[in-house]
């Protein structure tokens, strides 16, 4: 575009907002293509739309936005309410490219009751607007099937597909099935229950699924109170199985309080591209309504406005006309006639834990579900949140941790363990002997580790670490800094593992002076952190063990001139210990390895005591 282009254009659109009214409405943003690319709501159409064109903008996406606009169109509505509605239809019906992506739920089945002259009640994944009544879709499997169940227990309806017509049932033209001889089914199809009883059971059957089972158990009490008093005691039986299957169902169900009546619960959980919105809907204190969506960020949305945008969306699909909605934080809308609470104690707090509750196992399980299809997505995800802890400047893709082992300063050695994108990188691994320190002095050893490694890095200009974690405290921490920052002159973030009485890893420290990170113990970077310590110590206490190892058998096997590793091998097999061999004879040993180096060990061994 040439800049008599641009300039036109700016003096076309802000045309169009220098004239936007100052009242409530959904603004939409054009391509050159006309094509809707954005759909926004607003309490003042003029200020918002203005506030896209009057600064510079430091999102990268919403300065691609704005570049991208053409022309501009609005609606203006009545109230807030009215535009955050047509906000969510609308950009369910555009999908523009810029908004946030509501994820297809299509895989959740809904209930179904179909609109015939004998309706049938089923669950499907396939919604057909043709008059029949759909309650759902539910998130979770079990609830739906146990509500199924419930109804096909109370209420034996017909399971067939047969276009049962007052004039095909009157003609007599159907047989029973073998779901009427079980009692299944009262027999609409021969007449055998009138049309008048089948919807009746219809309508209790929708009041359930609704979530007005009290409602219903009520009524069923006094049916079967009534038929007592009548001395009708066997279909006063019939009536009470059903009273208490249902009352089963109500036990079994979330209830907090029966004063708790028709209120919707939402609770959000977001990252950085991905938001998760909980809904639960209360009817006489139990949930009969439970529902987590997904939304795709584009806009770096804020869990405000997403929250927003799924209680619109929640209401709408359900149908829901509650007065009351409990919400984790204020959010900048009005409804009419609608009261937003945030509770800190009592029940309503109590469903708003269980919403919370919902929304992170929902959040976590589709985590684990990502991850098993990309397990580089744990990886960074992990990457992340230490570069967040830590306040890194750069993901931590290389980390390298550090780890002395000695006995009173004897055999002293260390090990270097790498992780690479959070998983160990063993060809990089290195072990060191402790060379220039007397005794057992680690802060001086790690010291002469840290400087060789990173000494030797720099000389050869291999790769450096985005992160060096010490196993052990503060000290630890101080003497690898004044090595890598002050003599090295290197700018590497450290961060040190320290571990409480029992040996396990307890905290994780960062900055000068240390600052301790919160670590839950049960989260994937507590996790991580624990491997990476476990890992260092193994690496380094093999190493020392090994080497205390060969130094026991060194004077004795090792120094003798023409016994190889084979051979010491074949006869520490044999006889367990050097000890052993010096007290064996000349024939046994010569039996394992010959008669000749038998005497030159012998001979060496004699002289060696």
């Amino acid at each position: 575009m040439t800049a008599e282009e641009r300039e036109k254009l700016n003096t076309y659109l802000k045309g169009i907002v220098l004239n936007l009214p100052d009242n409530p409405g959904c603004y939409q943003y054009l391509n050159e293509n006309g094509e809707i690319i954005y759909v926004g709501k607003a309490k003042n159409l003029k200020r918002r739309v203005y506030s896209y064109f009057s600064k510079e903008h430091q999102s990268r996406k919403t300065a691609m936005l704005v570049s991208k606009i053409r022309d501009i169109k609005y609606v203006v509505v009545n109230t807030e309410e009215d535009a955050l509605l047509l906000e969510n239809n609308l950009i369910k019906r555009y999908k523009p490219h810029y908004n946030v992506l509501l994820k297809d739920d299509k895989t959740y089945p809904s209930i179904c009751v179909t609109n015939e002259y004998f309706p049938r009640i089923f669950k499907t994944r396939h919604i057909v607007r043709n008059g029949s009544t759909y309650f759902g879709p539910y998130s979770h499997i079990p609830t739906m099937n146990a509500l199924l169940e419930l109804i096909k227990n109370l209420y034996p309806l017909r399971t067939c597909h047969l276009p049962l017509t007052p004039e095909n049932v009157q003609s007599g033209k159907y047989n029973v099935c073998l779901e009427y001889h079980i009692k299944n089914c009262k027999g609409p199809c021969i007449g055998a229950q009138s049309h008048e009883e089948y919807l009746q059971s219809i309508r209790e059957a929708k009041e359930i699924l609704k979530g007005n089972t009290a409602e219903i158990s009520h009524k069923l009490m006094q049916e079967m109170q009534r038929l007592a008093t009548e001395l009708r005691f066997e279909e006063a039986q019939i009536i009470k199985q059903k009273y208490d299957l249902l009352e089963s169902y109500r036990s079994k169900s979330e209830v907090v309080s029966n004063v708790l009546h028709n209120i919707d619960v939402f609770a959000i959980e977001d990252n950085e591209n991905t938001a998760y919105v909980n809904y639960l809907h209360v009817t006489n204190g139990c949930i009969n309504q439970a529902f987590t969506f997904e939304y795709r960020k584009r806009m770096n949305e804020t869990a405000q406005d997403l929250l927003a945008l799924g209680i619109a969306e929640m209401r709408e699909r359900y149908k829901s006309h509650s007065k009351e909605i409990i919400i984790p934080f204020p959010i900048d809308i009005e409804m009419e006639g609608v009261t937003f609470t945030i509770p800190q104690r009592g029940d309503k707090k109590k469903l708003l834990d269980l919403s919370i509750l919902n929304v992170k196992q929902y959040k976590v399980d589709r985590l684990k579900q990502a991850e098993k299809l990309n397990p580089e997505q744990k990886s960074v995800r992990l990457m992340k949140e230490i570069q967040q802890a830590m306040h890194l400047e750069k993901l931590p893709i290389r980390i390298e941790c550090f780890d002395n082992s000695n006995i009173s300063g004897a055999d002293a050695v260390a090990a270097c363990v790498v992780f690479k994108k959070c998983k160990p990188s063993k060809q990089d691994y290195r072990k060191y002997n402790i060379k220039t320190v007397i005794g057992p002095d680690d802060y001086a050893s790690m010291k002469e580790v840290v400087r060789r490694r990173y000494s030797r890095a720099i000389e050869e200009q291999g790769e450096l670490p985005d992160l060096i974690i010490t196993d052990g405290g503060r000290g630890q921490m101080e003497v690898v800094r004044e090595v890598v920052e002050d003599e090295l002159g290197l700018h590497i973030p450290i961060a040190g593992l320290a571990k409480n009485d029992r040996h396990r890893t307890n905290e994780l420290l960062f900055g000068f002076p240390p600052i301790v990170i919160g670590m839950k113990t049960d989260s994937p970077l507590f996790r991580l952190m624990t491997q990476i310590q476990d890992e260092v110590h193994r690496f380094a206490i093999t190493f020392h063990r090994d080497k205390r190892s060969r130094h026991q058998t060194t004077s004795a096997l090792d120094n003798i001139k023409g016994i190889g590793e084979k051979t010491k091998t074949q006869l520490l097999k044999k006889f367990k210990s050097v000890k052993r061999i010096k007290e064996a004879s000349l024939e046994e040993i010569a039996t394992e390895i010959g008669p000749a180096k038998a005497k030159i060990i012998k001979e060496n061994l004699t002289e060696e005591a």
